[in-house]
């Protein structure tokens, strides 16, 4: 048994390092290792050292990466060996800071975005990355605009991608993130098929045990910055769920600063609606109504049009003022804005996150959600800064408040957007995939919390889930797609 990558007292070189011990650890060839823990606990820090992206101050990392007999020489630096795949890669396609939320839904300002083609160039697919393509469908998708891809089709889009580099090794940032079961149980195979049919490592990051795919063989635990275990999956004993400030001591009261009850029982109204991206139509006559004090879960498989159908409510496609829908008793287009629709609702998904690029404070980031801007344009006034920082303290992460958005962990980014989605108690709160990348700790607790606001009178609900075990006990009906 040989080791693949071994770290001997490693000591990062960072500006005010969160790691306070040295770091030992050895991946051997034989071995399929998982790294687990809670949000904001170094686990995707540990990976980018591994990767060769963090210098090292003091110890050394060992890499023995077998020879590849096709080739007279191979790359030498671990980040050209080494692989991660993580839902944020996409801004390494796409200059995300230079697109607007909504344009994915504007046509005529689509042109110059690339097509998967474009990206994927079908004589580079050869061998065992035809069938992966062949597997995740993605010869169905070569004439689709990058940006019209679900999140979960995203996610096979970049794992695709990554293996036509032929790397040593793969990271995999929450494997299954964004997957509906049937692309789960794909990717759970696919790995086992990489593991025992090509020249390649794999190494998972997951906040708990059971993110991780059925392959991993050992675990190793960051807590605090620390390596709190390292050994064999089945000696592992995961550490207990929420603690903390019970959701029940929210007084919801205190984050309505100003009456926006619709005077209509009810809230959406779709009627024979379809849900299209351009000229490829993804549902036919759509019927939905909700009304209000409803609780819906939206269920269905991943570029079934989930998010798009909630673009429509959201008032962030123009396509919904050619469609018979009411928002609020209304019809659309017969003269409200779209900011009289948004302020009457609080709405978080990962494409949203994809989107949100402003390095403002972490406290800014919640207190957009009063204005509904990416970034924060305006100036809050004291009470909205201070309904932020409660929300930060109820969640656990007050600590974050002056830190820089995008300088804290996924995971942390996605208590933040949870946080601004309630920061003014809406009437219609939207959460599209909300514990995406979340420990179990902070699952219980922010389901605690969704509980907690669907107990208010007159307030409604939309979840998005691919995990059934997820959706909240409040949930009273269900739309599937």
């Amino acid at each position: 048994m040989s080791h693949y990558i071994a770290c001997e007292n490693v000591v990062p070189r960072m500006p005010d390092s969160p790691f306070t011990q040295p770091i030992n650890w050895q991946i051997n060839s034989d071995e399929t290792w998982g790294i687990v823990g809670r949000n904001g606990s170094g686990k995707s820090l540990l990976s980018e050292l591994i990767c060769g992206k963090i210098a090292i101050q003091s110890g050394d990392i060992r890499y023995h990466f077998p020879e590849d007999p096709d080739k007279n020489t191979r790359p030498l630096l671990p980040s050209q060996q080494i692989r991660k795949i993580e839902f944020n890669a996409a801004y390494t396609l796409l200059d995300y800071r230079k697109l607007f939320y909504q344009q994915r839904f504007n046509n005529s300002e689509n042109e110059d975005i690339p097509l998967v083609s474009d990206l994927l160039p079908l004589e580079n697919i050869s061998g065992e990355n035809r069938l992966i393509f062949e597997t995740f469908h993605l010869f169905d998708w070569m004439d689709r605009k990058l940006i019209h891809l679900s999140s979960g089709e995203l996610r096979k889009f970049l794992i695709a991608r990554v293996l036509l580099d032929n790397p040593k090794m793969l990271i995999f940032d929450n494997p299954f993130i964004g997957l509906d079961e049937a692309s789960r149980n794909i990717l759970n195979d696919m790995f086992l098929f990489l593991l025992n049919h090509c020249n390649i490592r794999l190494l998972f990051i997951a906040p708990s045990m059971e993110d991780l795919p059925d392959c991993t063989t050992h675990i190793l635990e960051m807590r605090d910055c620390m390596v709190n275990y390292r050994g064999e999956k089945s000696g592992f004993t995961p550490e207990n769920g929420a603690t903390g400030i019970p959701a029940s001591g929210i007084n919801w009261d205190d984050f309505t600063l100003e009456d926006r009850t619709c005077e209509s029982n009810e809230l959406v109204s779709m009627t024979n609606v379809e849900i299209s991206y351009g000229e490829r139509i993804i549902q036919k006559d759509v019927n939905w109504t909700i009304l209000k004090d409803e609780k819906w879960a939206l269920l269905g498989p991943n570029g079934s049009g989930k998010s798009t159908l909630l673009s429509y409510i959201f008032a962030d496609n123009p396509q919904a003022y050619a469609k018979n829908i009411r928002l609020f008793g209304r019809k659309r287009g017969t003269g409200e804005s779209i900011w009289d629709i948004k302020r009457r609702i609080g709405f978080s998904s990962s494409e949203l996150h994809l989107y949100y690029r402003e390095n403002v404070n972490c406290t800014a980031v919640v207190a957009s959600g009063f204005f509904d801007s990416i970034g924060l344009y305006r100036k809050c006034n004291d009470q909205q800064v201070r309904l932020a920082e409660k929300l930060l303290e109820i969640l656990q992460i007050a600590h974050l408040k002056e830190r820089p958005f995008l300088r804290v962990s996924s995971g942390e980014q996605r208590l933040l957007f949870f946080a601004r989605a309630l920061i003014k108690n809406p009437e219609l709160l939207i959460l599209d995939e909300p514990f995406h990348g979340l420990d179990n700790h902070h699952k219980q607790q922010c389901t605690s919390i969704v509980e907690s606001f669907a107990q208010q009178t007159g307030k409604s609900l939309i979840y998005v889930t691919h995990h059934k075990e997820e959706i909240p006990d409040c949930i009273d009906h269900c739309m599937q797609l």
